[in-house]
């Protein structure tokens, strides 16, 4: 059986087109067989972005590097892209299918998002050092992978840069909150709907 987190599916393609409106803007996305949410952005990605605008906003950041930490088709670095066009946004997945979405939903959607297939971070630029990490991990794929995101989006983050992770209850939220706060040295919730949990940590 194909997941969301396979590096190579095989499933036989199926491209559709979905519309997604946050924050006033409209987007436009290409989904597949074989991708993270293929019907639709789902709960968690909208409530993800809908509590990282509102705090970039009230931050009045000058910009720097943004990462999206599983990026799917993309969803996430495109509307953080169109909202903060000072930032430079980089997104990774270790799905080949999302990321070749994901590089023509940037296109699509009229920003420069670049987007590369790596096992988290393993196949990155490492002198890259990101200031916003944010991530819906793929909680399918376990404990250690979803963990492994935390350490490793830590390590290249700079002191100040700030990590948004977003989870079910039923998912793991209280275990990821006392893994990023042994991580980072903090963890607050942002937003609490619908059974999800926004959480940001700050690099200090």
């Amino acid at each position: 059986m194909a997941h969301y987190y396979d590096a190579q599916p095989d499933t036989a393609s199926d491209i559709r087109m979905i519309d997604y409106r946050i924050d006033g803007s409209d987007f436009s996305f290409a989904t597949d067989t074989s991708v993270f949410s293929r019907n639709g952005v789902d709960f968690g990605t909208d409530l993800l972005l809908r509590e990282i605008i509102k705090d970039v906003r009230q931050m009045r950041s000058g910009g720097g590097n943004f990462l999206d930490l599983g990026c799917g088709v993309g969803v996430v670095g495109i509307v953080f892209k169109y909202k903060f066009m000072k930032y430079d946004c980089r997104g990774v997945d270790v799905n080949s299918r999302a990321v070749s979405l994901a590089v023509a939903n940037a296109a699509r959607n009229g920003v420069k998002v670049d987007f590369v297939q790596s096992d988290i971070l393993e196949n990155t630029d490492d002198s890259v050092i990101f200031d916003i990490v944010a991530t819906n991990p793929p909680v399918r794929a376990g404990k250690a992978t979803v963990f492994g995101f935390y350490e490793q989006a830590f390590e290249r983050m700079n002191k100040g840069g700030a990590i948004y992770v977003v989870l079910q209850r039923k998912q793991g939220a209280p275990s990821t909150e006392k893994k990023l706060t042994e991580l980072f040295g903090n963890c607050e919730t942002l937003g609490i709907d619908g059974g999800y949990r926004v959480m940001k940590s700050v690099k200090e």
